[in-house]
């Protein structure tokens, strides 16, 4: 046979192999788009947020296995009487609903009226948070508590976490502070869930890479981050306050950082806000003041901000730093003890 006719009958066959797959792909795409028939499977339980777009829900839909073409249900969706009728809330579908099941359930299901909006600050801890849930009706403090407390959740980010033993709560820095609308009544699990969720959308693919290249943890750096998070009262200065966390560690320097001896005191409350001296000899593995290092781990969940301020510290020589006496919450930064003391009497 020709080297030509070889040739040709490659480009012959691949060509009939990508008419094949494209076939079949529009079979599949076909079947969904107009099946009407649902089947029984596994629930699964979806939260579409206020003012999600139709395409957004579709997103939503496959990356829980529901549906398998986006295009089919935004298609669909367009043709069917619920389409302009979608509703925000949680849902319980299953796999194997039909495209038009699962659109009557999002128009008709949920009750926006039941939403309730749940603020959650920055440098919130885990048992703060839990209160909170139980104040607004969504879910109980104990069974919060217990949700946070295990690494059981399918998320990438946890899957290199290691959790030392003596943490009070093993998620405690990664339950991200945002403003949350849910469901009263909702398991805690999936309010858990959603605070991991949204951590996991604002840690980017560039932050991940520089915690690999920062030679420490995730966990590591959510613990630097939630301490600049309880430190800092002013953007500007996270990285700065980051950046005399990173200069301590690196001549073995005790951090002596007050919210790390409030968090045990206040068993992560923070309603005192003054460190006596006797507090500081505090026994235990969060007091910076005793032992050396960071503590055992996050002492609250930390925002954006402190989380890019712990992976892109300022770079100075600063060791010791203290308010300016003003309302404000800046700091004077100093390079030596002396120089800490010397300004604290001047502002005094």
């Amino acid at each position: 046979m020709k080297k030509s006719h070889i040739i040709l009958l490659i480009i012959l066959v691949l060509f009939l192999g990508c008419t094949i797959f494209a076939g079949i792909q529009a079979m599949g795409f076909y079947h969904e788009y107009s099946n009407q028939v649902s089947k029984d499977g596994e629930e699964v339980e979806i939260i579409v947020e206020k003012g999600m777009s139709t395409k957004e829900i579709a997103t939503i839909l496959k990356e829980k296995g529901l549906i398998r073409y986006e295009r089919a249900f935004t298609m669909r969706a367009k043709d069917s009487e619920y389409g302009n009728k979608l509703r925000y809330g949680t849902f319980t579908l299953h796999k194997g609903m039909s495209i038009d099941d699962i659109l009557k359930t999002l128009a008709e299901g949920g009750n926006d009226e039941t939403l309730t909006k749940v603020v959650i600050p920055e440098g919130y801890t885990v048992q703060m948070i839990a209160k909170r849930m139980e104040e607004n009706g969504i879910c109980s403090e104990e069974e919060f508590l217990k949700a946070a407390n295990t690494l059981d959740y399918d998320f990438a980010f946890l899957k290199d976490v290691e959790v030392p033993d003596g943490v009070d709560y093993a998620l405690q820095g990664f339950l991200f502070p945002a403003t949350y609308e849910l469901k009263q009544g909702t398991e805690a699990s999936v309010v858990v869930q959603r605070m991991l969720q949204a951590f996991a959308e604002r840690l980017s693919d560039e932050d991940l890479a520089k915690v690999k290249e920062s030679g420490r943890s995730l966990y590591e750096i959510i613990t630097i981050a939630s301490i600049v998070e309880r430190e800092a009262k002013v953007d500007e200065e996270r990285p700065m306050i980051a950046g005399v966390i990173y200069n301590r560690l690196n001549i073995n320097m005790k951090l002596q950082m007050c919210p790390t001896v409030l968090y045990p005191l206040t068993e992560g409350q923070y309603n005192v806000n003054q460190v006596l001296y006797r507090d500081l000899k505090l026994d235990s593995p969060y007091n910076t003041y005793e032992n050396y290092g960071l503590p055992i781990g996050p002492i609250a969940n930390p925002g954006l901000a402190s989380i890019e301020a712990a992976l892109n510290p300022a770079k100075h020589d600063y060791l010791f730093y203290h308010t300016d006496g003003t309302s404000d919450g800046k700091h004077i930064f100093t390079k030596t003890y002396e120089e800490h003391e010397d300004t604290r009497i001047k502002k005094e």
